[in-house]
């Protein structure tokens, strides 16, 4: 047998499964870490807790899987955008890794949006201007922490990490490098606005290689301790949401791809680097022909559990006696209300908000309750509300990439009917499930095969990838959408103002109770 290994460095865990060469699934492996949050906005891992993961995770699925030396013939890596880590002078970590999740650039984000520099390095790079991104949070670290800004020999992310504690070398792909807020996605270049705007130049990143490319020769001890041997090919790949793209074959034309699990996106492949006017859009590589195009939301089954632990906590305990999910008793009992929830509308912005507002200060909310709403229509419109923003975001998509043809769904939540039907209703298209398993992985074992020449086309991704069922709009139900869409979008405008004030607030005050 002839294997591949696609492995997933995510926000919370990493993931690895080995696959024969039809894409069919021998072994799997799962290790998460923790995520440090000492302040509000803080979001970071340690860089070792991660590449112990990886190590950890690949030996499992070589030893699961019985793999002998000649069967492994590559590995390919997908991988979380947006991290930061910072190494000194003697290749060591200065600092955790700062994730996506990591609020504290909020101010130097906003600035550069407001004094026009961010749009013009946007219209560049693709990345919209936002905490999330390395360039925010490297513009945070140069004024805030000098010192060890200053002192930082290079600026790096996740899998840069880990191919460096592997392989010795510091290589960003495009992918990565293209969620950066540094990489001109038109020249294929480091963008010199951007750092110049750091006062750093390229010896400080990584080099910059194709998603495409690979490298061999592994560390010895970790060849050793994986039962990996020293010519076997370790693909870069790329970044996790165009992987997932790749991973349901939502890369042709108009095929888009709608992804919930802690967040979610919304994303769409085109041939060539698109930007979005007003700089709500992002545009990542997949591969330097094909690009991936959408809007990522911070909330999405962070809200469901939020839901589940604030307002069901009695139903939560019972479901863990029973041994059944409690996820799956808050589903049935949010069928019970009829579509738009009698008229409750929820904005799911419990953790800031990325697309389509990008406001960091975002802050959720209920309108529209009265006495006739129970705690069964607020948890149908946390769900609603998730999906209404997600319409959102398709909704700026369309204006640069055209209507959607089809939609397929992956994610925790496609394991939902719910959802499902209600994604259907919302977006008034069809959605198809697809059957393949850690889509990110999947297609980062696609991209890897097609790298090394086992298959001519990404397009091979069809012949791996099931259907398990397709749900159709229900007319009478995206009548009612129709009508409750419009007040939904105006709302999150109206409040918009505000976010900020009462987001300074709430910090105020919990830096107030923790002092106490």
């Amino acid at each position: 047998m002839d294997y591949m290994i696609g492995a997933d460095i995510g926000t919370t865990s990493t993931k690895s499964v080995l696959y024969d060469m039809n894409g069919k699934v021998i072994a799997y492996a799962n290790k998460g870490y923790q995520l440090y949050q000492d302040t509000p906005d803080m979001a970071e891992e340690d860089p070792e807790d991660i590449f112990d993961a990886v190590v950890e995770v690949l030996g499992q699925v070589m030893r699961k899987g019985n793999v002998k030396p000649g069967e492994l013939k590559g590995v390919s890596f997908s991988s979380a955008m947006h991290s930061l880590i910072l190494m000194d002078e003697n290749d060591k970590p200065m600092t955790r890794a700062i994730t996506w999740a990591d609020n504290r650039a909020a101010k130097y984000s906003e600035e550069l949006k407001e004094n026009g520099l961010g749009q013009e390095i946007y219209l560049k790079t693709g990345t919209p201007i936002h905490p999330m991104a390395p360039l925010s949070k490297m513009l945070w670290l140069k004024n805030e922490k000098p010192d060890l800004y200053n002192k930082a020999k290079k600026f790096i992310d996740l899998k840069t990490y880990v191919f460096f504690r592997l392989f010795g070398v510091y290589q960003m792909e495009y992918s990565i490098a293209s969620a950066t807020g540094m990489f001109n996605i038109f020249d294929l270049k480091w963008e010199k606005q951007a750092l110049d705007l750091l006062e750093i130049d390229e010896s400080r990143l990584p080099k910059l290689v194709e998603p495409t490319d690979s490298i061999k020769g592994i560390n010895a001890n970790y060849g050793e301790l994986l039962g990996i041997q020293q010519d076997v090919p370790f693909v870069f790949g790329a970044s996790d949401g165009v992987l997932s793209n790749l991973g349901v074959n939502a890369i042709d034309p108009g095929v888009v791809a709608v992804t919930i699990g802690t967040s979610g996106a919304v994303r769409v492949v085109v041939d060539k680097p698109v930007v979005d006017p007003n700089g709500r859009l992002f545009c990542y590589a997949l591969t330097k022909d094909k690009w991936v195009v959408g809007g990522p939301v911070n909330n999405g089954g962070i809200v469901f559990r939020w839901v589940r632990d604030q307002l069901f906590g009695p139903e939560k305990i019972t479901a863990e006696q029973m041994q059944v999910s409690s996820y799956d008793i808050l589903t049935q009992i949010a069928e019970k209300i009829p579509a738009g929830s009698d008229g409750l509308l929820f904005h799911p912005y419990l953790g800031g908000k990325r697309a389509p507002i990008w406001n960091a200060y975002a802050r959720g909310s209920f309108f529209g309750l009265t006495r006739q709403h129970t705690r069964a229509h607020m948890v149908r419109s946390a769900l609603e509300g998730i999906v209404y923003n997600l319409y959102m975001v398709m909704l700026m998509i369309e204006g640069v990439a055209g209507k959607p043809k089809s939609i397929q769904a992956t994610g925790g939540f496609a394991r939902s009917s719910l959802w499902r039907q209600m994604l259907a209703d919302i977006f008034e298209q069809d959605v198809t499930i697809p059957e393949s398993f850690e889509s990110s992985c999947l297609g980062a074992d696609v991209l890897g095969m097609y790298s090394l020449g086992y298959i001519d086309d990404l397009s091979e991704v069809k012949n791996m990838v099931g259907v398990t069922n397709v749900h159709h709009p229900d007319e009478n139900n995206f009548e009612v959408y129709r009508e409750l869409l419009p007040i939904w979008i105006r709302l999150s405008k109206v409040l918009a103002p505000e976010y900020k004030s009462i987001a300074e607030f709430q910090k105020k005050h919990m830096k107030e109770h923790q002092e106490k």
